[in-house]
């Protein structure tokens, strides 16, 4: 029971006993990523390519599932974003650049894509990789997000897919990459 807690697919409760959890496969699945990570045995750079390769595998079946309200969801996570690096001071939009892309692939019906994507925006959050990336580095990312969702507003799928993918290049996934000296 201990390590069936531990994985989240049970709970125990005072009267009522041992509880079935729902099935959510991030929480399964972070724990091995992060320890991965901090030994040092696998490294960012190898979890950034398979999220690649599930968001641009994915992408066409993601985002016909979008709904109108979905798209008006982007577009303000666009605007927080905006309004947080034109700010003053000026916020890095994390929570909005994880909700968007999250957003987007959100209404698949795949508990592992699902899990997979959510299990990486933690170990990214967890990794820190973007604390010493000039100002610069989120104005081109967040001008990428604002042309994709401007594509998917007017189902340009495919334009959508290719700015994607021009995106991912951006992020540096290894530290010393990172660090602008």
């Amino acid at each position: 029971v201990a390590v069936a807690r531990r994985l989240g697919v049970v709970s125990v409760r005072p009267r009522l006993g041992i509880q079935r959890e729902p099935f959510d496969f991030a929480q399964v699945v972070l724990p091995a990523i992060l320890f991965s990570l901090a030994t040092g045995e696998t490294n960012f750079a190898q979890l950034s390519r398979l999220r690649r390769m599930i968001e641009s595998s994915f992408w066409d079946e993601a985002v016909v599932r979008l709904t109108a309200d979905d798209r008006v969801v982007l577009r303000r996570l666009v605007t927080q974003a905006w309004a947080k690096l034109r700010g003053e001071p000026i916020h890095i939009p994390n929570a909005e650049h994880r909700q968007l892309h999250l957003t987007i692939f959100g209404r698949l019906d795949n508990p592992f894509v699902h899990g997979l994507l959510v299990a990486y925006w933690d170990a990214y959050d967890a990794s820190e990789l973007t604390r010493f990336v000039r100002y610069e580095y989120w104005l081109e990312v967040w001008s990428y997000h604002e042309r994709i969702v401007d594509a998917l507003w007017v189902d340009d799928f495919e334009g959508g897919r290719q700015l994607l993918n021009e995106h991912f290049a951006l992020l540096q996934t290894e530290p010393e990459a990172v660090v602008d000296l």
